[in-house]
């Protein structure tokens, strides 16, 4: 009863952390006029990123540690910078319906790859039918809502390169937080993200920042739509495997799309109503699944 009680807490925990991440896009929809997709990505990592990590500090987390194993969290930071690059790029040039859909499809099969060769996670049946319901209602829910996209190849390859990234994070994140507190972790990779994502910044300013509903949009960004969710986050990696957590994840653009009917006023197709029930189905049934996920151990 505690595992299935542990679990239960995880899977909420993850689920939390994707619906705020799921407040992103209605974020930036409300910034100032000028704000661009990778900035929007920047500014997430770099002030979430020094929030995580003052935390970290404040709460003496890395006290006792000692060292860290530095692929894994070379790994982890790197991944996580590399995600927005990825990501955006890949919509730009094959569209936002094609570029997320591959993005979110690709993200839970190279998680449960990886997971079972490195971390030795076996993935239950519950995730192999909750994947399937949640990557069928987010390609309903993209292909709604964007008519006009095309399939270029090597946009297509951006998009995965996203996917792989969000995989490669989970992952290390997952090693890491065996032995380490989420705290500490969190204050890693975001610190260390953070840096590498500094430049964009420096090199082109964002001048909407200035403005006092852009600078409140930035505030958003860094502490309700990052810190906060991956602080959720890895907290509920401690107790479900990787690749639940990335499933559970659809949950972030099931809050996007039901965000954007409800605050934006942005109009809902019966694909798009399709979606919205498929995915909730997935997310909710692996949330709430009654058994922990197989382990395969040594």
């Amino acid at each position: 009863m505690q595992a299935r009680g542990n679990t239960i807490k995880g899977a909420l925990l993850v689920l939390f952390g994707a619906m705020l991440w799921g407040t992103t896009g209605t974020s930036q929809a409300l910034a100032p006029t000028g704000a661009t997709s990778l900035e929007v990505g920047a500014l997430r990592v770099v002030i979430g990123g020094a929030v995580l990590l003052t935390f970290a500090l404040v709460k003496r987390s890395f006290k006792g540690l000692g060292k860290w194993p530095k692929i894994p969290a070379a790994l982890a930071i790197l991944s996580t910078a590399a995600y927005q690059p990825f990501f955006f790029t890949g919509t730009a040039r094959t569209g936002v319906a094609v570029g997320t859909l591959t993005a979110l499809a690709s993200a839970p099969v190279i998680t449960g790859l990886l997971g079972y060769f490195t971390l030795r996670e076996r993935p239950s049946k519950i995730w192999y039918l909750s994947s399937l319901l949640a990557i069928g209602g987010c390609t309903l829910l993209t292909l709604s809502g964007d008519a006009g996209s095309t399939v270029n190849p090597v946009g297509m390859l951006y998009s995965v390169g996203a996917g792989a990234s969000y995989a490669i994070f989970v992952l290390s994140s997952k090693y890491l937080v065996k032995d380490r507190p989420p705290d500490a972790v969190n204050g890693v990779i975001f610190g260390g993200a953070g840096l590498v994502m500094l430049p964009v910044l420096l090199v082109n300013p964002p001048a909407w920042l200035a403005d006092p509903r852009g600078l409140a949009v930035a505030l958003h960004l860094g502490l309700f739509a990052t810190a906060l969710p991956y602080f959720l986050f890895l907290k509920g990696l401690t107790m479900v495997p990787a690749s639940t957590s990335v499933t559970l994840t659809a949950a972030e653009p099931l809050t996007a799309s039901l965000l954007g009917v409800f605050l934006l006023g942005e109009r809902m197709n019966a694909l798009g109503w399709a979606g919205i029930v498929l995915t909730f189905a997935g997310v909710s049934l692996l949330a709430l699944q009654g058994e922990p996920d197989e382990q395969s151990g040594p």
